[in-house]
């Protein structure tokens, strides 16, 4: 239960350094975007390398060569659908999340909130991240595809079109 073998021990140690270089290499090939902050996509196919890495340090019967095939496998197919994104809008929608405005002029829009599952306290705390105190100084909070909060202040707003592929808030 405690200790199996020393080759047991071994392996781990020299498997999981070549492990790690290769994912290290293969990460470094596949760009920027791999490391980038996740949309969904890019969180599955994170989740996924660290999960195959722990697979092939822990599991005698999966081979280092099988183990680095998976990770290029997995660098791969996120290439593929980071350049099939990048060329088709019909893909990209598919794959990717749009923004979602859930404050606009000050006023919370209550209807993207719970859609969003993002409580107001979620954008308050963005406010205060920004600088703003209360949602009045604010133009626009958007909740980019990635999670992430996004503040405009409200002089950043006096048109709709500042806000390119975030929906129109509702007219009131």
């Amino acid at each position: 239960m405690f200790f199996d073998s020393w080759t047991g021990l071994a392996r781990v140690l020299i498997v999981g350094s070549l492990a790690y270089v290769a994912l290290v290499v293969l990460l470094r090939v596949s760009g920027k975007r791999t490391l980038a902050k996740l949309n969904a996509f890019d969180f599955i196919v994170t989740v996924a390398l660290g999960s195959t890495l722990a697979t092939v340090l822990l599991s005698k019967s999966v081979a280092l060569a099988e183990g680095i095939l998976a990770f290029a496998l997995l660098a791969g197919l996120q290439f593929v659908v980071a350049w099939l994104s990048v060329r088709s809008e019909r893909f990209d929608a598919l794959v990717k999340s749009e923004p979602a405005l859930l404050l606009h002029q000050g006023r919370f829009l209550d209807s993207a909130l719970r859609a969003q599952r993002v409580t107001r306290e979620e954008v308050l705390s963005a406010l205060r991240g920004q600088g703003f105190a209360r949602p009045e100084q604010v133009g626009a909070v958007v909740l980019e595809t990635d999670g992430t909060l996004s503040v405009l202040g409200a002089p950043h707003l006096e048109e709709r079109e500042r806000l390119p592929g975030v929906a129109a808030p509702p007219v009131a």
